[in-house]
Formats: C-alpha cells, structure tokens, sequence
C-alpha cells in the first residue's frame, strides 16, 4: 500500500505521532512518504503537492490536523472520486475557525479524533465517518539521573516542591497563567521547571525575572524521562488538550498531575489527576498546596496514575487501529 503522510508545521507530539505511525506502516510492508506542508508561509506548494499526488498516485493520503488536511482538500480539488486516494483526516487539536474546520473534514473518507470530543467535532461538522483513534505517548527510556542529582542542578532547597510542566511556550498551553499561580504560592516553597520553547519565551523570562519568580525555563529537552523522576508534581495549565502525551509520560511515570480540565484531559486522566477549570491560577494554586500538605494524596494520584496508564492500548494497539482505516 502506498501511503503519503501530510502534516503541518509541527515541533511536538503530532511531529512523534506521525513518525511513529509511518514507520509501523514501513513495518506492515507499506511504501510510505511524509510531506510537511506550510499554507502560511508557502500556499504555491499546494500545486507541488497536487502534482506529486496526482503523479504517484497513493492510495492513502493521511492529513494530520485541520490545517494539513485543508491542504490535501486543496491540492485534489477538481479530481474524481474514482481517482483520488483514500483521505484520512486525524485531528489532533481543536482549531475554532468553523470554516477551516469544514474544509478539513467534510471531503474526507474518515475522520478520525485524538480524543471522543474531536470525534463529536467532527461528527457536528458533517464528517463522512468518524472515529476515536488514541495517540500513544512513546515509551520513556528508564532515568538516567538520581532525583538528588537533578533537585541540585536546579539549586533546590530540601523543602521545596519541584513542579515541573513540558510543552511548547505558546498561547495554548497558557503558561503564563501558571506563573500565576506560582506567584499566589508564598507557601509552600515551590520551584516551577518547565522545559520547552516557543514564541512566549522571552516574555515569560522578563516577568520571571521582574517578579523574581522561583520558576526555571529549561528550554527544549530530550531528558523529559530524568525530569518526571525528579518532579514532585506535573502541572499542565492548557487552553486545550486531546490526550497530552506528555500528561500520558507523567502517569505512566507515576507523578502526581494537576491538569485543566479541558478537551480529552478528563477522558484520559478519569480519577487520576486534579482537574481544575482552565484560566483559573487561584485553583491551581490550591491544587497544589493541597498536594504539598498531603504526601499520602500524592503517593495515591502516583498510584492511580499507574494504574490508568496500564489500561490504555500500548503504542502498537493504537498505531494499528489507525491503519486499519486505510482500507
């Protein structure tokens, strides 16, 4: 089978997601090509890609979010059914622009939801068929460092609680609003550590050192294994979220969550994690200090966590459940 992967620009879990994905179709015997597309900053590609299309003649075209797919719909307008591939749509974020959204799904053959809210989304929007279809997190290597080793590095005292958040600095995942919550947190000591970059950074690094504020940004990081060892508590302040991978890596690590609850969070978490409505840095803050003041809460939501992991399909399970919409 001939399978061409498109995908918008993306440095984060769909980036992983597609990687993965294309090459357990590799191991299936499948001849697979990805093709990164950018309407922003190159719309004249989209005849590139209709040429390339229309010239190998896949039998898949699988789109990864609204955008890659409003491309792949550009790219074979005006071509017959009977010759154009198969088209998958996997949607892996919310996008809100209801045009863009029913340019995305309606064309294709099947949609397919990182999360039962996108599933409904697309169903709402006209979809052909949908389905849910889980992204998998990637299995973390075993940590390489001790927690005393990684609390030095970042100059911890012994009674501070390491928060720790992963992702990209941008709008989304509403970092900003977790240094409110660490600026409500005069007790207990707490040291929030969030690895990741984006176009938010030097704004959070101005008011981080303005307010002087006990969070570290670590920048991009490839030891996120070492660092959810090390972490007292995972925080996630999202707008929006399907099933975070990096939420998955903390469970499954066994460390504590607090995350908002929006998108798939409360799908994938169940009991496991706090939930805290989205834009409120008050509640957050009291998740925390909860968590600080009760060890055995802790020791249980890392338990839980534990526990939800192992019922999720294994990285294989799910990447076969999307192929098998191919055909």
């Amino acid at each position: 089978m001939r399978v061409v992967q498109v995908l918008g620009p993306s440095t984060g879990g769909i980036g992983v997601y597609v990687r993965a994905l294309a090459a357990y179709c590799v191991g299936e015997g499948d001849d697979v090509r990805i093709v990164p597309v950018d309407l922003r900053r190159h719309p004249a590609r989209i005849r590139g890609l209709r040429r390339r299309l229309l010239t190998e003649r896949p039998d898949v075209v699988h789109a990864h979010g609204f955008k890659a797919a409003v491309a792949v719909n550009l790219a074979l307008a005006g071509v017959r059914r009977s010759r154009a591939p198969r088209r998958v749509v996997t949607l892996h974020n919310a996008v809100g622009a209801r045009l863009v959204e029913t340019l995305a799904v309606r064309p294709a053959d099947v949609v397919l939801g990182a999360s039962a809210d996108l599933v409904e989304r697309a169903r709402a929007l006209g979809a052909r068929e949908s389905a849910f279809v889980p992204v998998p997190a990637p299995q973390l290597p075993p940590p390489s460092r001790s927690k005393p080793e990684l609390r030095a590095e970042f100059g911890l005292d012994e009674d501070e609680l390491l928060l720790l958040s992963v992702g990209r600095l941008a709008a989304q995942k509403s970092m900003s609003v977790l240094l409110d919550a660490v600026e409500l947190l005069e007790k207990p000591p707490v040291h929030l550590v969030i690895a990741g970059d984006g176009p938010e950074h030097d704004a959070l690094a101005a008011r981080i050192a303005a307010r002087r504020l006990p969070v570290t940004l670590l920048g991009q990081r490839t030891d996120v294994a070492d660092l959810l060892a090390a972490a007292d508590v995972f925080v996630l302040a999202s707008r929006w979220e399907a099933r975070a991978l990096v939420v998955q890596e903390a469970l499954r690590a066994g460390v504590p969550v607090v995350a908002t609850a929006v998108g798939g969070l409360p799908e994938l978490v169940g009991d496991a994690a706090v939930l805290v409505p989205w834009n409120d840095a008050r509640a957050l803050a009291e998740a925390v200090r909860a968590l600080a003041a009760d060890p055995r809460e802790r020791e249980r939501l890392a338990a839980a966590g534990r526990a939800r992991a192992a019922t999720w399909p294994d990285a294989t399970e799910a990447l076969a459940l999307a192929r098998g919409w191919y055909c």
